[in-house]
């Protein structure tokens, strides 16, 4: 019996006979392997995030005029002008994502999530407390919901 394989390169398909289909199915398992290993599940993704938060979160306690000065004042100024940042960075993710340049999504979320551990930090919150709502929600609601609001 003769292996085959097809290969797909745009609208042209290449079929590997003999020997060749069979190297050329392990180098495609092996790619595949490493890319498994490079693809992490979502919920290493989500840890890396909120690893990443936090590392920030607690850089924020050590900052030093004269290494940050935009952070330092930023963290020295009060909670309302922080909270303008946050609204201001939420503003942009958002015509970022209406003009469909998901380049200006990560840029602009990451700055988003900066000004939210400043804001964090400024207001006297541990991100564990951020983190432990999400799982509080999570196990009530599912990890997709969220609080659906008050009602006067």
């Amino acid at each position: 019996m003769e292996a085959r394989l097809t290969q797909t390169k745009g609208a042209r398909r290449r079929v590997i006979t003999g020997g060749n289909a069979a190297l050329e199915l392990d180098r495609l398992a092996e790619a595949e392997a490493r890319t498994v290993l490079i693809a992490p599940d979502d919920a290493e993704m989500a840890a890396a995030a909120g690893n990443e938060v936090d590392r920030l979160y607690a850089a924020l306690s050590a900052v030093a005029p004269s290494e940050h000065p935009r952070t330092a004042r930023l963290l020295a100024s009060s909670k309302r002008k922080i909270a303008q940042k946050v609204i201001e960075e939420a503003g942009e993710v958002a015509l970022a994502a209406v003009k469909h340049n998901n380049k200006g999504i990560v840029r602009e979320s990451a700055d988003l999530l900066y000004h939210l551990a400043v804001l964090w930090r400024r207001a006297g919150i541990d991100s564990s407390v951020i983190w432990a709502e999400m799982r509080r929600r999570a196990e009530s609601m599912g990890i997709a919901e969220k609080l659906p609001k008050a009602r006067p």
